[in-house]
């Protein structure tokens, strides 16, 4: 654009600003009216050798149309996805502070139980090895292996009340639950 086609913008824009500020107006919320009337003017520069010299006027009010129309369909969708957002179900997340707190006594109270009922319960849960093979691990018979699983298992679940009740943190959390759960029922 040179400086005749600039000068010729110039008049342009103070001869029909208020015309399309006006016609804007009219359409449109008073806060968005500014970015819209901007966006005609900007498209005007740019296509300035397609604007009619005599009559631009009606020109710019077709842009104006089209820039109110993007507008209107910019804010819709952005309704639009409002509602969404608002109508969906907030995700509940979960607190794992007390499943944490349920595995750190557990792994306290394994850890205090002596070598043999460690060794069971691993064969047992880690490895699920099936009672035969976990039997012939030991180097003991099936039944011995059995009263040996159910004596660690009960030794275990004692040790988790005993942490328990001494430890404030862990206390009436459900953690006795998780040992019967995991070592072997309600009466494990």
């Amino acid at each position: 654009m040179d400086t005749r086609d600039e000068q010729r913008f110039t008049e342009l824009y103070r001869q029909h600003y208020a015309a399309v500020d006006a016609y804007v107006r009219r359409r449109i919320h008073a806060a968005q009216v500014t970015d819209v009337v901007a966006d005609v003017f900007l498209v005007a520069w740019r296509r300035f050798g397609e604007l009619p010299e005599k009559a631009p006027l009606p020109w710019l009010y077709g842009v104006a149309r089209r820039t109110l129309a993007n507008t209107y369909r910019s804010e819709n969708q952005r309704l639009r996805l409002s509602e969404t957002l608002v109508s969906q179900p907030r995700r509940q997340v979960d607190d794992h502070a007390d499943t944490v707190i349920q595995k750190v006594g557990l792994a306290a109270a394994f850890d205090n139980l002596g070598d043999a009922d460690q060794e069971v319960l691993r064969l047992s849960l880690w490895e699920e090895l099936p009672p035969p093979d976990a039997a012939h691990a030991l180097g003991c018979s099936v039944p011995t292996y059995q009263v040996r699983l159910h004596r660690a298992r009960k030794r275990l679940k004692t040790g988790l009340s005993v942490a328990l009740a001494n430890d404030e943190v862990l206390q009436g959390n459900g953690a006795t639950q998780v040992v019967s759960r995991t070592w072997g029922g309600a009466d494990a």
